[in-house]
């Protein structure tokens, strides 16, 4: 009986395995793919050290100086030392970052002023320069006189100093024809850079009005406290003044004897410590990082509360009616009061379009892409702040939708 009972067990047994039914089910599967790995957001503070600079490439002079001499290479370096410090931090994860300051320093490739590339540009000029502006318009906007010195100066040196006279014109900002212009520029890292140019009035208000000059009576000193005094004053600058900016100023500078005697185009590079515009090194600055899509990327989101200066150059726009920019320009805010007022009210619409010209007019080296936190006021019965997010697309300055 017990050998029957192992030949049914055998039977069945034999039976079972050769239908699984779970065959078919695994060949149709396939191969199962390699598991994915997740990696965790972090975030995380760190100030460089020289085992950090080291991870840079030997070609990176960071890698000597332990710091950066510009921003943008700072942008371009500190990812590096990122995706080598941190490899498994996954996207969405921030570092702040603080680094090493390196002061620039300029030398043109000849300041005597005889020799500096000064020119004005002419009609014929602006007809020789075919592609860049047509015919009738005889002005350049910024982007343009850009290329107008490529096609005037088309075999430049490094650091080569224009001094350029010219009709200016930005949509919204000056009027139609245009206003006259003389700034400096010079060509720095294979492009040429629009710098700061110490203005008559500015020359003025230091007591060398005269000539529009500084002169060999003025120390190193003297001269960039006057500089530091004229940017702190200008609002285009004070406004957007973030530590570790770097201004190139271009002067004018008169040496009255010696073999050395003549009038030279001079260019100050100043840097800002949060406080004042020096020439002596500041030290470190921090960054934001985030690693976007496997990348580290800087975060150039700019925070911004609109200033006095601000609200007054929205008299100059053509955005609402005359009286409501006027209305703004005196109390610093929009009157937002429900229904809103024909004569001083302001849609959201039109605070969106005067904020855009704003951000034009403040930010004309914006990246595309770039974000910016507005905070502004406006009045409804008392004075709140509203904040808003812009992004600039290239092209323009936009509320995202």
């Amino acid at each position: 009986m017990k050998k029957i009972y192992y030949f049914i067990a055998l039977i069945a047994i034999t039976a079972f395995s050769a239908c699984n039914p779970l065959d078919k089910t695994y060949k149709d599967l396939g191969s199962l793919p390699a598991p994915t790995t997740i990696y965790p957001v972090t975030s995380t503070t760190i100030t460089l050290t020289a085992a950090d600079y080291a991870l840079l490439p030997k070609s990176n002079t960071a890698t000597k100086t332990l710091s950066f001499k510009t921003l943008d290479s700072a942008k371009a370096g500190i990812p590096i030392i990122l995706a080598a410090k941190f490899p498994t931090a996954g996207d969405k994860s921030s570092a702040l970052v603080t680094y090493g300051i390196t002061n620039p320093t300029f030398k043109p490739a000849d300041s005597l002023y005889s020799h500096v590339y000064y020119a004005v540009v002419t009609p014929d000029d602006y007809v020789a320069a075919q592609g860049i502006t047509n015919t009738t318009f005889k002005d350049y906007s910024d982007a343009q006189v850009l290329l107008f010195l490529t096609f005037k100066y088309p075999t430049p040196v490094d650091n080569q100093l224009v001094v350029l006279n010219y009709t200016y014109y930005a949509s919204g900002i000056t009027p139609s024809s245009g206003v006259n212009a003389t700034d400096s520029f010079i060509y720095l890292n294979g492009a040429w850079v629009k710098i700061y140019t110490v203005s008559n009035a500015q020359y003025a208000s230091a007591g060398h009005g005269n000539y529009n000059q500084f002169v060999t009576a003025d120390a190193p000193a003297t001269i960039v406290g006057y500089i530091n005094t004229f940017l702190k004053s200008d609002p285009t600058v004070a406004a957007t003044a973030k530590v570790g900016d770097v201004k190139y100023v271009s002067y004018n500078y008169y040496i009255s004897s010696g073999t050395s005697k003549g009038t030279y185009q001079r260019v100050q590079v100043v840097t800002f410590d949060g406080t004042n515009w020096v020439t002596t090194p500041i030290g470190s600055t921090a960054l934001t990082f985030l690693k976007t899509n496997g990348t580290w990327v800087a975060d150039n989101t700019v925070n911004y509360k609109l200033t006095s200066a601000d609200y007054a150059f929205i008299k100059t726009t053509t955005v609402g009616v005359s009286t409501a920019r006027d209305n703004v320009a005196q109390y610093g805010d929009f009157n937002i009061t429900t229904p809103i007022s024909a004569t001083i009210g302001w849609s959201d619409a039109d605070i969106n379009s005067v904020i855009a010209l704003i951000l034009a007019h403040d930010y004309p080296n914006a990246v595309a892409n770039q974000k910016f936190v507005i905070t502004y006021a406006v009045y409804n019965g008392s004075t709140i702040s509203v904040t808003k997010t812009f992004v600039f697309d290239g092209t323009t300055f936009a509320i995202p939708k």
